[in-house]
This record gives structure tokens, sequence and C-alpha cells, in this order.
């Protein structure tokens, strides 16, 4: 009785014409109802009006009226059982497909709440595995054996039907579909909060990045701020040089004028006194005084008092003035450039970071103190294990920290040494043999050799010519940069850069303290606490 009421109910939403469920529902005179297009399209196509159903004929089309209620009950009943896109629907309704409540898996059907009813009822059907709605219940069962697949085989990771278990899987590890269902599941909830964890990760890295990018904003307006005002000291510092050398060269001119003016009056009054004496020499030439030429000869004779003007020279020298004027503006932006370099390396102090040697990639011929802050050559090859990270011929040693990211900095003591080398290096280095120390082999390093030659060793080797030996250096690695510095810590100079590097790996601090060389070379290479530049 259930199910005919059911299937009574559903026939009360359906169009007798199309026979699907009703579109705009309307009323005829005589009570039927039909979808509003059904209707009109039978009376246009007829030769007389009449009711489909009863076949009561109009003289004339009759109005047609809407039919609210079944208009409501179909939306309420689409609503409630008309399958959905994604829903299983019913595999035995005609015309508008319900949504399916269960899926039988020996019938390998779907059915909605009507056509269920005899898997429900019938004593034979209820034997039937009935599961939640799927789709496709062929992939559901076995292709060999035509059944359920309701094992699930641990050793060839397959489902399996009750015969496969019997006849081909015996020997194997089968667990009930449901049993394996639930060990996968948990393991999907842990992967899934895995993966909500690497998701979590990865927004709080772009908040980071966003953060980076934001504090980057900050640094570059502040490295344009600091080097406008910089470069504007620099040119003013240009400026005024160039306008004390004009300014020196126009007053020695005007010296050298003053000095001219000088000579030439004095010059010029000689010339009047000797103008003076050449004519009274020309006058007595022509007297024929006998007697008053002899007596005034004597006194004509010798010329005026003059001045010998053979090595006087007014032209000044300029040899040497813009000379001067520029060591004297190399002065100043020595000042200046050390002032900047005090400021950059005070900067790069606040990423220093806790330095300690690794004694398992130090050469056996090498002593590290206790604490793991200072190396020097022991002259003896001790008996230690050839580890692979260790080094086999080159007296190296590598710092225990690693950096693969981000900024850091160190300080380390050279002072009585006369060779060594220092920097940084690739955690893939090669460590035995021979090893050439370049950036394309891993190693981004400096040396000292016969006690005042340094050298970049760049790949090709650049020779560095410093003021002052230093006693201290620090190394700055800026890792996302790609670059490499090298600082005297003391005289707050830089000494070299490594620029453009490409790093793809863990870096490591490099220490090379070099043979003693009958102790002229035996002080230890000291990882020394930062003290930042006042």
């Amino acid at each position: 009785m259930a199910a005919a009421s059911n299937l009574q109910s559903e026939d009360q939403f359906l169009c007798s014409i199309c026979l699907d469920v009703f579109t705009d529902p309307v009323s005829t005179p005589c009570g039927h109802n039909f979808c509003k297009n059904c209707i009109n399209k039978h009376w246009n196509t007829s030769d007389r009006c009449q009711c489909p159903m009863c076949k009561e004929v109009f003289t004339t089309r009759p109005d047609l009226r809407v039919n609210t209620f079944i208009s409501e009950m179909v939306v309420h009943s689409s609503e409630q059982q008309v399958s959905k896109p994604g829903e299983v629907p019913c595999d035995v309704c005609t015309g508008t497909k319900l949504k399916a409540l269960k899926s039988c898996l020996v019938c390998l059907a779907s059915y909605c709440e009507t056509h269920l009813e005899p898997h429900l009822t019938a004593s034979r059907l209820k034997r039937h595995q009935l599961i939640d709605p799927v789709e496709n219940l062929e992939d559901r069962m076995c292709t060999k054996h035509d059944k359920p697949l309701e094992l699930f085989c641990k050793t060839d990771q397959t489902c399996v039907c009750m015969l496969c278990h019997v006849l081909d899987h015996k020997m194997h590890d089968v667990v009930p579909l449901k049993d394996e269902y639930e060990g996968k599941k948990a393991e999907l909830g842990k992967t899934e909060a895995e993966i909500q964890q690497m998701i979590q990760k990865r927004r709080l890295k772009i908040q980071e990045i966003k953060h980076s990018v934001d504090l980057s904003e900050e640094d570059a307006d502040r490295e344009i701020a600091e080097g406008v005002q910089v470069f504007t000291a620099l040119k003013e510092s240009v400026e005024r040089g160039q306008a004390n050398l004009i300014n020196t060269i126009k007053e020695k001119q005007k010296t050298t004028e003053k000095r001219a003016e000088a000579f030439i009056k004095e010059l010029e009054q000689e010339i009047s006194e000797l103008t003076k004496r050449r004519t009274e020499v020309e006058q007595l030439s022509r007297s024929e005084d006998q007697l008053h030429l002899l007596q005034s000869v004597q006194s004509l004779k010798a010329p005026p008092p003059t001045k010998d003007w053979t090595e006087v020279s007014v032209r000044p020298s300029y040899e040497g003035t813009v000379r001067r004027a520029v060591f004297q503006l190399e002065e100043t932006l020595s000042k200046d450039m050390k002032k900047l370099v005090t400021a950059e390396l005070k900067r790069v102090q606040q990423y220093a970071v806790d330095v300690t040697l690794d004694p398992d990639t130090a050469n056996p011929c090498l002593i590290l103190s206790e604490d793991g802050k200072q190396v020097n050559h022991g002259d003896v090859r001790k008996n230690l294990p050839d580890n692979p990270e260790r080094f086999s011929n080159g007296v190296f040693v590598l710092g225990k920290q690693s950096f693969s990211s981000g900024r850091f900095y160190f300080e380390v003591q050279v002072k009585g040494k006369t060779k060594w080398d220092l920097g940084v290096a690739r955690d893939s280095i090669n460590r035995k043999g021979v090893i050439t120390r370049r950036p394309q082999n891993g190693y981004w390093t400096i040396w000292l050799r016969n006690g005042n030659e340094y050298k970049a060793l760049a790949g090709p080797d650049v020779s560095l010519s410093l003021k002052s030996q230093p006693q201290k250096l620090g190394v700055f690695v800026d890792y996302e940069e790609g670059l490499v510095s090298f600082y005297d810590v003391d005289a707050a100079a830089l000494i070299y850069s490594f620029t453009g590097c490409c790093f793809t790996e863990k870096l490591l601090p490099f220490f090379n303290p070099c043979f003693n060389y009958g102790d002229k070379n035996s002080a230890p290479l000291i990882i020394s606490p930062v003290n930042q530049a006042e």
C-alpha cells in the first residue's frame, strides 16, 4: 500500500501529455491539469478543443487558470526528491529521475525511496547488500568472478571478492574492506593534517616574505637616503676642491701680475734714467769746446746704477697645483669613505652568529681548542678516522654551523700570522686530495702569503692592495643577495667582495691556518666575539 501510495503521489506531479513533471501547471474547466505549453500545443494541432483526459469538448478555447497548489507541490517535490547534478539518480524512474537513497551491490542498481520498497519488504531481496548510493556500480564487482569486491589484499594492494581470496589470494594478507577503509581513512586524516600544516607553513612563509619585502623597501629607502647624502657630500667636496683649485691659480696669477707691474715700473724708471744719460752723452759728443768735453766726460762715462735683469722672471709655476688639490680631495674622500664603511660594518655586525669549529672536518694535522674557537697546525699528523667529512690533504677545517638563507657574520683574529685562508665553502665541496679553492669549486675565500701578499681567490685571483695589515677579519654573507664580503675590523675598511654569487645549498665557515714554517706562522686563527663598531 505504501508503494502504491508513493507511486500515486508521484503520478500526481506528472503531465499526462509529456509524462514529465509539471512545468507551469494549469487547469481546464473540467478539472484536469497539464503543462501550460503542452495543452496549448495540443489544441493548436487538434481539430477540436477538447480535454485530452475526459474528452470534454469546449466550443471556444477556455481560459486556463494557473494551479498554484500543484505548482508549489511540484517545486517542493523537486527540491526534496528530483536528483540534482552530482547526485545519484534512481535507475528505475522513468521521465524525471528521482534521487536514489540506496544502491544494491547484487542488482547493480540504485533506487529512490519508492523503488527501494521491495528491498525493504520482500524476504528474497532483504538479503541483498545495500550501500549508500554510488555511480558506476559495475566497478564494484569483480570482473573475473562477478562477485562484490568485499575484501582488500594488503599483499597486492588491491580490492578482491570472496572467490579471489579463496582461489588467487589464499596465502595473502586479506582483510575486510571496512577494516582497510578505516585504516586508510585514518592515514588520509593524518595526510590531510600534514597537508594542512604544510599549507599553514606556506601561508606563514608568504606573510614572512611580504614582511621581508616591506623591510626591504624600508632598507631601500634608507640606503637611497644615505646614498644621496653621501654622494651629495662627495659632490660638494669635489666642487669645493675645484673652487679652491681655481682660486689658488687665480691668486697666483694676480700675484704674478702685481710682480710684473712692479718690475715694469722699475724698468721704466731705469729706462728714463738711461734715456736722460744718453741725451747728456749725445749733447757732449757734439760739443766743440775741448776743455768742457774733457772736464765733463769723466762724470758721464759710467752709466747710472741699474739692476741685472738677466735672471728675473715673472712666469709662475703651476706644476703640482692640480695634483696637490686632488691629493687633498682624496684625503677628504678617504675620511668620508671610512665613515661610510664604519656605518656599513656596524650594520653587518648585527648579523653576528656564534661559530665553532667542527672537529669531524679538521685535517689530522690541526689542533683545535676545547671550546672550538681556535685552530693551528700541530706539525704531527694524528691517527684519526678518515670519515667523508674530513679534509685529507689540505690543512682545512669547517665551522659546525651551516647557513642556507638570510645573512650571517663572524670575525676571526689573524694577528701574528704570515699565512692563512678564510671565507666560506659549499657543503658539497671536495674534501679529499688536491683542492683548488675557487668559487666554481664551492669556495669563496681570501688569503695571506709571505706576510704581506693578499689575494682574493676569485678564479682568476685578484691581488689586494691594503693600507695596513689586518689583525682581525670580518666575514659577511648575504645568501639571497649572493654576496660575500671581507672587512678589516680595526681599520673599518672593506677588503674585498664576491658579488653575483648563486648559492643553492648550505654554506659553512672555512678556515686554513696553514703550516707553522718553523714557528713563523704558529699563531692560531681565533674566532672572536663580535664587538660592534662605535
